[in-house]
């Protein structure tokens, strides 16, 4: 079946997010990954550094295991012609480990308050706004991913209410709050928001009667459901190590 007639076949029964660009959209982000990831460990950020990986490695399995494999809503093309699992993974690697780096790197810092921060989430952003125009020296976008929601969204609403209620919970039951819930929300949806809105003004992604649903329910829920996850994870390592990856030296009271 015409990849076109199943876009328009599934966007009518939900939110279709797509992606069109080329492959040298490609090659200039894998060059930025590796200067961002060198600034990193040049400031001695290891452990934004090893928490921005993890993110790229999980976006992946996610991305190419969940969407793909199991609830087969993941679709590449190239030129028109629908790929096959090896094509199709090794697009959704760079896809995946691009916006996982970036997403979690982004999270990190803000949630960590690093006093680069500024930097760091300038250096993403702009990117994100850039890049598209500098691709477009490439020539055509023949590379196509979309992928429904239908299967999933609903799973993943129940997710995020219930990570939400737990991490309520253990703040109500806390004698002093330990992290402020409305800007972790916040925090979810901006960077969400940021790129969404970068692949939406950038053509990337298309503009469409589903276009600013597919920003504002995006925005919403797919990084924001695994928030509290991520708090507990830097709440852990806070607690015994540095951001250098050192331990860190108990007071004496």
């Amino acid at each position: 079946m015409d990849v076109t007639i199943r876009v328009l076949n599934e966007a009518m029964n939900g939110i279709t997010p797509t992606r069109n660009f080329n492959i040298l959209y490609i090659i200039i982000d894998c060059i930025f990954l590796a200067i961002f990831l060198a600034f990193l460990i040049w400031k001695k950020r290891y452990a934004t550094l090893i928490f921005a990986l993890f993110g790229g490695v999980l976006y992946t399995i996610v991305d190419y295991c969940g969407f793909y494999l199991w609830a087969g809503s993941r679709t590449v093309s190239i030129d028109g012609v629908e790929q096959g699992p090896l094509n199709t993974f090794l697009v959704l690697l760079w896809m995946s480990m691009s916006y996982g780096i970036t997403n979690f790197a982004f999270i990190w810092v803000l949630i960590a308050k690093d006093k680069y921060a500024k930097y760091w989430i300038l250096m993403i952003i702009s990117w994100w706004l850039i890049a598209p125009s500098i691709a477009e020296l490439g020539g055509e976008a023949t590379i196509e991913t979309y992928r429904t929601t239908g299967k999933y969204h609903g799973i993943m609403g129940i997710f995020l209410v219930v990570s939400y209620l737990i991490l309520i919970f253990l703040l109500l039951r806390a004698k002093k709050p330990f992290v402020n819930v409305i800007t972790l929300f916040l925090i979810g949806f901006f960077v969400q928001f940021s790129w969404e809105f970068s692949l939406l003004i950038n053509g990337i992604r298309p503009m469409n009667e589903e276009s600013i649903r597919t920003l504002l329910v995006n925005s919403c829920l797919e990084t924001n459901l695994g928030m509290p996850a991520i708090y507990g994870i830097y709440y852990a390592f806070n607690r015994k190590f540095n951001e250098d990856l050192s331990r860190k030296v108990a007071q004496v009271v």
